[in-house]
């Protein structure tokens, strides 16, 4: 894991040497909310061993989707609540065998035990969750996994988008085919989209060209729709070959 960088002011990443995932840091003087820490066990104990050098105290977590390696935690984050939409929260519990399955053999227990403690909440972060001066909007929606969220920052500028607006990966609809939900998210986050200067994907580089990332995965949607093939070069990256044949089969299925 890279070390914590600064990317706007107050907002601090990290990434995973395992499928380029970022941790999110947003930070107000001394505290700070952690969104989705990840991946691998050595890297979460650099993250919280970071984390406590440079005098932070994280007061809260925040889990943009139902998936393994967005619901991990650290006993080094502390004991502070850890928050997701209502949809994401239920689907951590019921599905909790099925995604502590996915971390794989050998994961360590007591991080087995903390991944997906994650509780529900309506529409917005409790304060006490939040930094001083740090303000967010969620923008929850069922792209990607029911109940997906993303972060808006408006003071920065920021949009923490999840699993999706990636330059490494293509757009992932929720499993089998949830396509009209995706089109949705998107529509969704257009707004946001235009307005940030920096998009902080799930996995992949954070980046200065929303607005453009989010065209591209409408134009990838629509070059599928309407040819069964794309240009888009996320297609050779890799892990998307199976992604890319998932879409065809989608589209196809649709026409």
């Amino acid at each position: 894991m890279t070390t914590l960088r600064e990317v706007a002011p107050g907002v601090m990443i990290a990434t995973s040497r395992r499928m380029s995932t970022n941790s999110t840091l947003l930070v107000g003087g001394s505290d700070a909310l952690l969104i989705d820490p990840a991946w691998m066990p050595d890297e979460l104990d650099s993250l919280a061993a970071e984390i406590l050098q440079r005098g932070l105290r994280v007061i809260g977590g925040f889990a943009t989707h139902a998936h393994q390696d967005h619901l991990l935690w650290h006993p080094g984050f502390g004991a502070a609540p850890r928050w997701a939409s209502e949809p994401t929260a239920d689907l951590a519990a019921v599905e909790r065998k099925a995604l502590i399955d996915l971390l794989g053999p050998g994961f360590p227990a007591h991080l087995v035990e903390l991944m997906g403690r994650v509780r529900g909440v309506d529409g917005s972060i409790p304060r006490e969750s939040v930094p001083d001066g740090v303000e967010i909007e969620l923008i929850i929606h069922d792209g990607h996994a029911p109940g997906h969220t993303a972060l808006w920052l408006p003071e920065q500028g920021v949009l923490v988008a999840g699993d999706m607006l990636s330059d490494v990966e293509l757009p992932l609809p929720f499993y089998p085919d949830d396509l009209p939900a995706y089109l949705d998210a998107l529509d969704r986050l257009a707004p946001f989209a235009a307005q940030a200067t920096v998009v902080v994907p799930g996995h992949g580089h954070v980046g200065g060209d929303p607005l453009a990332r989010l065209d591209a995965d409408r134009r990838y949607i629509e070059e599928m729709a309407m040819r069964g093939a794309s240009d888009d070069p996320r297609v050779h990256a890799p892990g998307m070959q199976e992604a890319h044949a998932h879409m065809k089969d989608i589209v196809t299925a649709r026409a």
